[in-house]
């Protein structure tokens, strides 16, 4: 980590993404360096056993698949995990039941924990690299970024990424600051070389817009991928600012 300009800054580079979008969705991204990204089927996420793939979530689904695709084969990288809400699909039926009265899951109950779909990842590759799972709102994003920047400068060679998310069920959707969007996307980073890409940060002078605005966690993707140059977005009190270098 850098300071320019009395702005916190971390640099990296992108080794390999991967992307999932509904049908109709963001088809055009396209990839950077290795490996083609996109996919708008449901994923099958054949590559997990099935009696794990049995407990995983649409969110879960989607996150793993875009982390085995962006991962490849590599074992031992360390895993970053970023949601904005996680489970929550699952914990607001397990709060349903619970106030109606009726027995709980306590597979359910296990499942519904921030840190299950990366270890759901973890447990089907029998790979005990370093997990870790984040939750900032619309900064998630930037601090996984963050925090693989710091495990890239503690000695890791390469960190992998994994930002994920859907809408917020409907019984919490009048709170959504951003637009309702179903997202995952993976990218496997290492120390920053030529295409580097840049991230940092300020306090904010201003509160964000109060209109509805794509998720940042989502357009952040964008820029990893190479489909945006740029991207700064206010959130929680901060300017982000995500450059890549052309």
């Amino acid at each position: 980590m850098t300071t320019s300009h009395a702005e916190p800054t971390v640099k990296f580079s992108v080794i390999r993404c991967a992307v999932w979008a509904p049908p109709g969705r963001d088809a055009n991204v396209q990839p950077t360096s290795e490996g083609a990204p996109g996919v708008v089927a449901d994923p099958s996420l054949a590559q997990m056993p099935p009696m794990l793939r049995r407990h995983a979530t649409r969110l879960a689904r989607i996150a793993c698949d875009v982390a085995y695709r962006a991962l490849d084969t590599e074992t031992g990288v360390p895993v970053v995990f970023c949601s904005r809400y996680g489970e929550v699909h699952r914990s607001v039926e397990l709060l349903t039941a619970l106030a109606n009265g009726a027995e709980l899951s306590p597979t359910s109950f296990g499942l519904s924990v921030h840190n299950a779909i990366v270890g759901l990842f973890a447990i089907a590759r029998r790979d005990t690299a370093n997990c870790i799972a984040l939750a900032a709102g619309d900064d998630s994003a930037a601090a996984g970024v963050v925090e693989a920047c710091c495990l890239l400068a503690d000695g890791a060679d390469r960190v992998l990424l994994v930002v994920a998310d859907s809408p917020l069920p409907t019984l919490f959707r009048a709170f959504a600051d951003v637009a309702p969007t179903e997202f995952a996307w993976a990218a496997l980073l290492t120390s920053a070389g030529d295409d580097a890409v840049t991230l940092s940060w300020r306090n904010a002078d201003m509160p964000p817009s109060g209109d509805e605005r794509p998720p940042a966690n989502l357009m952040a993707g964008h820029v990893l991928m190479g489909r945006d140059a740029e991207l700064r977005h206010t959130s929680s009190g901060r300017v982000w600012h995500w450059h890549r270098e052309q």
